[in-house]
């Protein structure tokens, strides 16, 4: 069996298509509702290391909270923008996706291809009709 882990949020579209994407390859993922369940400090240190960006990379700098809290000013430092993911989870980009390939903000969702350890079983559209997965599995661009 393949260990997938998918930090999602059901109301955002690019999540769902990620989710729909490693389903679309026969895995069923452990599911985050990061939300509801947010990763400790170490957890989301750990991911954002993994995943090879910055922290202010997997700040959701579109939230309105991250404006209210200044959080888009440069002299921020990771560890005041980390804690505020936390004490926040909106705050945090999705969807974060773990394989045993590496560690991806999937943004858009068909970066997670890069990782699955598993190919696509079959064609796959996303919710707003773009064509990512052909009749025979295969990657449309």
């Amino acid at each position: 069996m393949t260990d997938v882990t998918i930090f999602h949020n059901q109301r955002c579209g690019t999540s769902r298509n990620t989710l729909a994407l490693i389903r679309n390859a026969g895995i069923e993922p452990t599911v985050v509702a990061y939300l509801d369940t947010p990763p400790t400090r170490e957890q989301l240190a750990q991911l954002v290391a993994a995943s090879g960006l910055s922290v202010r990379e997997v700040l959701r700098a579109k939230e309105a909270l991250c404006a209210e809290l200044g959080l888009n000013e440069p002299a921020r430092t990771d560890a005041e923008l980390l804690d505020a993911m936390v004490a926040n989870p909106v705050l945090i980009n999705r969807p974060i996706v773990v394989t045993e390939l590496g560690t991806r903000l999937c943004r858009p969702s068909e970066l997670v291809l890069d990782i699955l350890p598993a190919p696509q079983q079959g064609p796959f559209t996303k919710e707003d009709g773009e064509v990512v997965i052909d009749e025979q599995g295969r990657r449309v661009r």
